[in-house]
Formats: C-alpha cells, sequence, structure tokens
C-alpha cells in the first residue's frame, strides 16, 4: 500500500481534547470506531496495552495513518521492534514487502479491508513472535522518543 504509517506516542490517551484539537487543525479526522489495535494471539495482557486513537488523513494528501498511542504500552512498542526486527533481518524485510506488494495489487481494486487485514495479520504475528525471540536475544529496548 502507498501509506505511510505514523505513530504519535502521547504520555496517555487521556485526555483527548488537546490533542484531538492539534491533530484535527492539521486537517486529520477522528474515526471514533477505532480504538485498539490487533492483538497477537497468546497475548494476555489487559486491554488497556492496545487501546488507541487512530486519525484518518487530510483530503487530497498523501494516505497516512495516524496512530495515536500512549507510552510504554504494548501497542506502542509492537511497531518499534517490528520495524527494527526486519531492519535487522532484510530477507524478512523483502518477503513482508513482497507480501504487502501482492495484497496492495488486490487491495486497490477494492473497499473493503477485510481481506487485506484477514491475510496480513497473521503474517505479522508471525514477524512479531520472531521479533520477539530476536529482542530477547539482542536486549532490544525501544529508542528513546524524537521528542
Amino acid at each position: 500500500k502507498d501509506i505511510i504509517d505514523v505513530q504519535l506516542t502521547v504520555l496517555a490517551l487521556e485526555p483527548l481534547v488537546p490533542i484531538h484539537t492539534a491533530v484535527t487543525a492539521i486537517g486529520y479526522t477522528w474515526r471514533e470506531d477505532i480504538t485498539a489495535d490487533h492483538r497477537p494471539p497468546g497475548d494476555n495482557s489487559p486491554d488497556s496495552e492496545w487501546q488507541k486513537w487512530y486519525f484518518a488523513p487530510p483530503p487530497n494528501q498523501r494516505a497516512t495513518h495516524l496512530h495515536v498511542r500512549a507510552e510504554g504500552k504494548a501497542n506502542q512498542r509492537y511497531p518499534l521492534l517490528f520495524r527494527d526486527y526486519l531492519r535487522a533481518h532484510p530477507h524478512s524485510a523483502v518477503a513482508y514487502a513482497a507480501l504487502k506488494y501482492r495484497l496492495a495489487e488486490y487491495h486497490g481494486r477494492t473497499a473493503d479491508h477485510t481481506p487485506y487485514v484477514i491475510i496480513k495479520d497473521p503474517v505479522c504475528d508471525i514477524i512479531i513472535s520472531a521479533a520477539e525471540d530476536w529482542a530477547t536475544a539482542v536486549n532490544w529496548q525501544p529508542a528513546p522518543p524524537d521528542v
């Protein structure tokens, strides 16, 4: 997909108003129907570990998914570990990219995202499982926030 995922890390998801005001001021739209991330199989953490806010991009702008997640939560760590694992394992990154390109070929022809998600999520579950093992082996820790 020609979409950029952006993670905005905040200290806490509450209160919503200051973040909502800042993000909608630059044209993003809050999607109240998207309140949590996909949870890997076997994860038994509290639901609050996967809570997020999602904002859709402004019209006529390159497609971006803005995910607002709380610092230190499982879903804030997940994309950082996923990214760093793929950077450290280029063959896995190439295979994942191939899958995404093939899915994008189909995804571009339909507005129904369900097939895309039901195929992509289990692949991500496999990758994050390997990434967790790698993180333990190399004592990986997320880098500090940019700001």
